[in-house]
């Protein structure tokens, strides 16, 4: 069952991240300069949604560059639907652009 998102700053920040290119949490956090405490929370909730989907790197890839595998998220049509709305309701995202 999709979970209701509030269309708060920090949801919209993150999509606007996401549609942007940056495809899993460390790059959210450093593109938005939101703390990961709250990325890594939000980036859930916006899956369990319906907004995001995501899926998991392969772990020998991972393991190649000496890190943990990461969980690599794309917008979902809904995600985007929703950005659309963010961009209507907060102007700074419009002067933000889409690249």
């Amino acid at each position: 069952m999709a979970e209701s998102i509030s269309l708060t700053w920090t949801t919209a920040l993150i999509l606007h991240s996401i549609a942007r290119g940056q495809r899993y949490g460390y790059e959210v956090m450093e593109s938005t300069g939101i703390p990961s405490g709250t990325i890594y929370p939000a980036l859930r909730r916006l899956e369990r949604a319906g907004l995001l989907q995501s899926d998991l790197e392969n772990e020998e890839s991972a393991f190649a560059e000496q890190r943990p595998a990461r969980r690599y998220y794309e917008m979902t049509a809904e995600g985007d639907r929703i950005l659309d709305r963010a961009t209507e309701r907060y102007a700074l995202l419009r002067r933000l652009g889409p690249d």
